[in-house]
């Protein structure tokens, strides 16, 4: 039996920016996520293609910041849809990029497209497991891009060819 990969916390997945604290967050069940973002984050798939399909096009990926120290890169970004502009998502990601062949590592350090969209077009083995589910208060800078609270998203792990490699926090915005 294979263990289930390491749970992410908000505090780790936003340690390298200090500058940019984690929202304040309540985990809960999946069963109190209110419609549509139950369907949008009780799911084992990529979220780049849960929100190109709830928003009926393509997203584009957009690199707030990034830190890199050796193999461990992180990022914070945001998702918009390519018709608009509108953004419809924010994630935090620390990425093991030894887990990655060097193609998909070249093309997440590139950071022009979305990583869910990168792994899916590299085919890329893994499997998506989500954590926690939370209830978010956002800061102001997240209520600038996402909306005013409560915000809803997913902690999670995506394992690349059976190795932990990548955690994400995924935060929808709000009535998108």
């Amino acid at each position: 039996m294979t263990a289930a990969p390491p749970a992410p916390s908000l505090a780790d997945l936003f340690a390298p920016f200090p500058a940019s604290p984690p929202p304040t967050a309540e985990v809960i069940p999946a069963a109190e996520l209110p419609q549509p973002y139950r369907r949008l984050l009780d799911h084992t798939h990529h979220m780049t293609v849960t929100v190109e399909e709830h928003h009926g096009g393509p997203v584009d990926v957009r690199v707030l910041e990034s830190v890199r120290a050796g193999d461990d890169y992180a990022r914070r970004i945001l998702l918009t849809r390519q018709t608009d502009g509108a953004v419809v998502q924010f994630g935090a990601v620390r990425i093991d990029l030894a887990a990655l062949p060097p193609a998909v590592r070249d093309e997440v350090l590139g950071g022009r497209t979305p990583l869910g969209r990168v792994l899916i077009s590299h085919n890329v083995l893994r499997a998506v497991t989500p954590t926690a589910f939370l209830r978010l208060t956002p800061t102001p800078d997240l209520a600038g891009w996402l909306g005013d609270g409560p915000l809803y998203g997913r902690l999670g792990v995506l394992t690349v060819a059976g190795r932990p490699a990548i955690r994400v926090c995924e935060i929808l915005a709000a009535g998108r």
